[in-house]
């Protein structure tokens, strides 16, 4: 059970889940995508007093920075503090037909909080979340990418083993078992070899 204003009891038990999980982060996220259209054409911007506006667009921008992303906590005491009013005022701007929480609703996240959502926050903070995944992906495979061809160039040129490159395959193969057998090593051409000894023993049992 949350307890919400005059202490009105609210039944948990059929709250929506949050799609997006406590452990998921935004650490980089400096900025938020605002599509001015629909904002511009909202009932909230249309009907609420301009202070109540400003107090929502707070409430906005901190969600981003809430765990999980895109929510905000039950709390009025931390919404009070959020937006910067004493609690007091805070109730008096919740009375309100357009209040700061105009569309928000509760849900239930993954690490069991009972917390507040809101559909646009969340659609925007799932698109924030599937371009830096995108991002990180992409990443991994220009770093990959990177080893492959200075290992490559390393076993062809400085160790002079150009035919072992030139089998399908074989340097993706061989750079997995760097990888399990020397993880954190600095590939320096003395270790290529000692492991490229150790990858092709290996291989012929």
């Amino acid at each position: 059970m949350v307890i919400q204003r005059a202490l009105r009891p609210v039944d948990t038990d059929g709250l929506p889940e949050y799609p997006i999980s406590a452990d998921d982060r935004l650490d980089s996220h400096f900025f938020i995508q605002w599509n001015l259209k629909r904002w511009r054409k909202s009932n909230f911007r249309r009907l609420a007093e301009p202070e109540v506006g400003w107090f929502g667009f707070l409430l906005i921008c901190e969600a981003h920075d809430e765990s999980p992303v895109g929510t905000l906590p039950t709390d009025e005491r931390l919404l009070a503090d959020t937006v910067g009013v004493s609690l007091d005022r805070w109730r008096q701007l919740c009375e309100r037909e357009i209040n700061p929480l105009h569309n928000w609703h509760l849900v239930r996240c993954d690490n069991g909080e009972i917390r507040y959502a809101h559909p646009i926050v969340q659609e925007v903070a799932l698109e924030a979340l599937k371009s830096r995944k995108k991002n990180l992906v992409e990443a991994d495979q220009r770093r990959l990418a990177k080893r492959l061809k200075d290992l490559r160039e390393m076993i062809e040129t400085r160790i002079g083993a150009g035919q072992l490159v030139r089998t399908p395959g074989f340097i993706e193969r061989f750079n997995a078992w760097l990888e399990e057998h020397y993880p954190d090593a600095q590939r320096r051409e003395p270790l290529v070899r000692q492991a490229l000894d150790e990858f092709q023993l290996e291989m012929s049992r």
